[in-house]
């Protein structure tokens, strides 16, 4: 049946249906910016049970904070079409933002993986993309480098408000509509961020610590593999099948800047084909 929200929700099998990372499917314009993946390279189960219900976090501990996959290459090309095309769409912020944009910076260049060489001026990617270290536009530069997601979050009063980012990858949100709001702002309206949760996910917020960051993971199935799918709820039509799907999800780390005292919310974002030919893996 579809929610009022106009997005039909399927959910596998066993998983209790009150968590927020129920599988929905919607049906999105076709886009030519997509990449169809696999599973293998991601350190996590993305249909792990155990990671659904909200806030579902845990420590990183000696997980890489990046992720480097087969699909780099195709992302990558993605990322720099939309950075240079479509800039407003994808990077956004607010005043005071660029001392901890340059922090996530050089902490970016201290996790890059193998067949990256950084220069001074510049890092020369592994598929030969050549990155300009533009200090003074780090979330250019932070876009173009890895396959996350940055968005970077300042204590204001009793809440993190979003105050820069670089998103390349939205899953049904503009970051238009959410720079410069505050935790609570940028979850409406998902329903299950309720003021419980809210209080929990504002105290992982605070609590968060430089040297031990924290993850969790999502999981969503879409019909269009496209990465930029930045579609307001509202446009999704409830009008679905189960053939021709895609599961897309989503490894989010919450780190904070041991300088600025910012806190970066990373996403990681990897998209596979046909994750449910099983019929009996999803119930409607």
């Amino acid at each position: 049946m579809c929610s009022k929200s106009g997005v039909r929700e399927g959910r596998l099998s066993g998983l209790n249906p009150t968590c927020l990372n129920r599988f929905i499917v919607v049906n999105m314009p076709k886009h030519p910016s997509y990449c169809v993946s696999s599973f293998d390279h991601l350190p996590y189960d993305p249909l792990d049970e155990g990671r659904a219900n909200l806030p579902g976090v845990a420590p990183l501990g000696g997980q890489n904070w990046l992720i480097f996959g087969p699909d780099f290459e195709a992302q990558m090309a993605v990322r720099d079409r939309l950075i240079a095309d479509q800039r407003d769409d994808v990077i956004a912020v607010t005043e005071g933002y660029l001392e901890p944009a340059q922090e996530l910076l050089a902490q970016v260049l201290k996790h890059l993986g193998e067949g990256y060489r950084v220069l001074p001026d510049m890092v020369v990617r592994p598929d030969g993309g050549q990155i300009a270290l533009t200090w003074d536009d780090p979330l250019a530069a932070l876009g173009r480098l890895v396959q996350e997601d940055f968005c970077i979050l300042e204590k204001c009063g009793d809440e993190h408000v979003l105050i820069a980012a670089v998103l390349c990858f939205p899953a049904s949100w503009r970051l238009s509509e959410k720079i410069g709001r505050p935790l609570v702002g940028i979850h409406a309206p998902v329903a299950e961020y309720d003021d419980g949760i809210a209080r929990r996910v504002q105290r992982l917020f605070d609590g968060v610590r430089s040297d031990r960051p924290i993850w969790r993971a999502n999981a969503l199935i879409y019909r269009d593999p496209a990465l930029f799918q930045p579609n307001k709820k509202e446009d999704i039509s409830c009008d679905i099948g189960r053939e021709n799907t895609f599961l897309r999800t989503e490894r989010q780390v919450i780190k904070r800047l041991a300088t600025t005292d910012a806190v970066v919310f990373s996403i990681r974002t990897t998209i596979a084909a046909n994750p449910l030919a099983l019929p009996d893996k999803i119930t409607g």
